[in-house]
């Protein structure tokens, strides 16, 4: 098979893909949730009796958390080999009274797979395994290939790391490639070359020792709730620049090229806020919404609690109050340094009154990818022969923590291949993946098989 190849599903091959995914996205593989324990096993027996029945040897390896799939078939020593990484795992169904149809019993509404992890990530991951299957109905794999898919991606990887540096000799590849993220539009062919990196930490504020009654005690009282607010507000200035003393340190600033490339990109700023259904947008002043979502650092609050939240009035003063916060950052921030500097300068915003800890959750490094990179330039071509034109490069507002740790351990380049996209509601109620894209990205897995395996002749 060369890379010429044209690629097709027969309708039977749609059916027969489209049944198993849907089998797939029927486990609720919550790994945040223990009492998904369970579940969390069965998602990962299901891949690798599939994988199994496909001729590779794979295998169900436990972690100090949830266990990984790994499975290999090796074709030929002397031919390329790639690492397919995904993950099982998905985000939490809540709130459940937002769904449109049950969360775990896929649904297809106007060409849409309806269901948890659809799009995130297990219709993606499942388009390389079907990938795989379509190539090997037409003869042997045109090199070797190895699948990693673990079930702690939703939760941080924690996990994950170690198991690649056990494992470095095993996972030994030539080119990894993840599907995880979204492409650019629906008629839009992607290549990622970057994603942002993460800190994540938890604002904990406590006033008194328990909750008080707002008439005795308010006037006086330290009231956490109205701390936490002031804190907040002191994190970003009125020009959408974050106030962390030293947090724009060493931050990589956009090329010429790429501001360029990314201007002649099909956006518009009316239409991205009404795909939302936002009034408008906001952001860093001196930046595009495209330079603000792909290359610019952030902080935003993604949760906060205290108080009375039932139904009716009920007078009190809270004793404690948290907030949850994420830094997404760019090339150039450390996650371990953003994070100490958030943990110093954050109670300093506080009022004298409350006492404020600021815990670290989880990180993950910044990635950016040379275009110059033949793999990458096979993913281009194998986009192209699915879809019909020459895709775009951008990079991704979201992270994907191990990126930096493969290729650290594993000395390997990184493809970022996304099918999905932003309009799917990754992590939100009535998440969903299009069958078309799903179907394209079995070609499109397939098709950057055959590529790949041609760099190695």
């Amino acid at each position: 098979m060369t890379p010429s190849t044209k690629l097709a599903l027969s309708d039977a091959e749609r059916a027969q893909a489209d049944g198993e995914l849907f089998d797939f996205l029927r486990i609720p593989s919550v790994s945040a949730d223990p009492a998904h324990k369970a579940d969390m096993q069965r998602a990962a027996d299901f891949l690798s009796s599939k994988l199994t029945s496909l001729g590779f040897a794979a295998r169900v390896e436990a972690t100090a958390g949830h266990p990984v799939v790994y499975a290999e078939r090796l074709t030929d020593s002397a031919a390329p080999t790639v690492l397919i990484y995904g993950h099982y795992d998905v985000q939490p169904e809540a709130p459940l009274e937002e769904w449109q149809t049950p969360p775990f019993e896929p649904t297809v509404r106007d060409g849409r797979i309806y269901a948890r992890g659809a799009t995130d990530d297990k219709g993606q991951a499942y388009a390389h395994i079907r990938g795989v299957e379509l190539l090997l109905s037409q003869g042997e794999l045109p090199l070797n290939v190895k699948f990693l898919l673990e079930g702690e991606e939703e939760v941080g990887s924690a996990n994950l790391e170690p198991y690649l540096r056990q494992h470095a000799e095993a996972l030994a590849c030539d080119a990894i490639v993840i599907s995880d993220g979204s492409r650019f539009a629906p008629d839009v062919p992607t290549v990622t070359y970057g994603l942002r990196g993460l800190s994540y930490v938890e604002v904990l504020v406590q006033g008194a020792g328990r909750d008080l009654h707002s008439g005795s005690y308010g006037g006086a009282a330290p009231n956490p709730i109205n701390a936490l607010a002031q804190i907040i507000s002191k994190l970003k200035d009125d020009k959408g620049r974050i106030t962390i003393p030293g947090f724009y340190d060493n931050v990589e600033e956009l090329t010429a090229d790429e501001r360029q490339m990314w201007a002649r990109l099909p956006h518009d700023d009316a239409e991205f806020a009404e795909s939302i259904h936002a009034r408008g947008l906001s952001g860093e002043e001196g930046y595009t919404t495209l330079e603000r979502l792909w290359a610019r650092p952030t902080l935003d609050v993604n949760g906060i609690w205290g108080g009375y939240q039932g139904e009716g009035s009920k007078t009190v003063i809270a004793a404690k109050a948290g907030a949850k916060i994420s830094m997404r950052l760019v090339p150039g921030q450390e996650p371990g340094r953003i994070t100490k500097l958030a943990q110093d300068y954050i109670p300093t915003l506080a009022p004298h009154d409350v006492k404020v800890e600021v815990r670290a959750m989880h990180g993950g490094q910044p990635v950016k990818i040379d275009l110059d990179n033949p793999y990458v330039r096979a993913a281009g071509r194998a986009l192209e022969q699915v879809h019909g034109k020459a895709p775009v490069f951008t990079r991704g507002g979201g992270s994907i923590p191990i990126v930096a740790a493969f290729r650290e351990v594993l000395n390997a380049p990184v493809v970022l291949l996304d099918f999905g996209l932003n309009a799917d509601a990754p992590h939100s109620p009535n998440e969903s993946f299009a069958l078309e894209d799903y179907h394209n990205g079995i070609l499109t897995s397939a098709a950057l098989m055959v590529e790949l395996g041609a760099l190695g002749s």
